[in-house]
């Protein structure tokens, strides 16, 4: 006789990188979860707490399956995580940050990555919008907004510190780094500057002391190498020592962003 379908289990197997997602008590091995026949595999797998966007294959019974997938009674599933470098098809790399995360946007800036930020709190449902619109991948430790289905595509940043929130997105995404090349208020692109043409930006010590200035094409902002140039000249080597220099566009613009209104 066959049993209920609402009686039907599943055994997963999440990998340990995720086990973080899964509740205490579900964590140090595999886990039984009732399953009705109906509800597709990425569905059960949401429901476990774990967020698709960190999910690189489901393997039921040795083979790959699709998220849409009906799991059965009585089938083993391996959740497994995203194969670093992750490959991001379909257009350019760059990414949307949420509110949370100012200070992981301005050192991608920094490095050159084509980085969009929201400073104030537009909502879980525009950030979503602008993700499919712009196709930019979501970064957010918002797990709630990571399951939404609107974005483009999607990554939870593991860390609550910004050194080591730059080195995991750099690891899992492997971005083009070009160095001094973006403006780190509005992401624009920086060009050269001489000191007459930003010369109506500086105050009247800035324009003594240095020479070498660049500007922000999109929003005007100016920068030089000021005094906080040494600890992100020391941020960027440390990036391109670890995950490779890129070379294109690299220029000896510095990034010390001036007041202005």
């Amino acid at each position: 006789m066959n049993a209920h379908p609402g009686s039907a289990e599943i055994t997963v197997q999440v990998a340990p990188g995720l086990a973080l997602f899964v509740p205490h008590k579900r964590r140090g091995g595999a886990t039984g979860l009732k399953v009705d026949g109906t509800s597709s595999l990425g569905h059960v797998v949401e429901s476990l707490g774990v967020p698709l966007t960190e999910v690189g294959s489901l393997v039921v019974g040795g083979r790959d399956v699709d998220v849409s997938y009906v799991p059965r009674g009585g089938e083993s599933v391996e959740v497994r995580g995203v194969v670093r470098p992750q490959d991001v098809p379909g257009a350019p790399l760059r990414f949307l940050l949420d509110v949370h995360l100012g200070t992981l946007a301005r050192r991608m800036r920094v490095l050159g990555v084509d980085t969009a930020y929201e400073a104030v709190d537009i909502g879980d449902p525009a950030l979503a919008t602008r993700s499919a619109a712009e196709r930019r991948v979501l970064l957010s430790r918002d797990r709630g907004l990571l399951r939404r289905r609107e974005p483009w595509a999607g990554a939870y940043v593991y860390s609550d510190r910004p050194d080591e929130q730059l080195r995991d997105v750099l690891g899992r995404f492997a971005p083009r780094l070009r160095p001094w090349t973006r403006c780190t208020a509005c992401n624009g692109t920086l060009r050269t500057a001489t000191r007459d043409e930003v010369a109506d930006r500086l105050e009247g010590g800035t324009q003594r002391s240095y020479d070498v200035f660049a500007q922000c094409a999109d929003c005007g902002n100016v920068y030089w190498r000021g005094a906080h140039h040494s600890q992100l000249e020391r941020m960027v080597a440390d990036a391109l020592a670890e995950f490779g220099p890129d070379g294109a566009g690299r220029t000896t613009t510095g990034t010390e962003p001036l007041p202005h209104d």
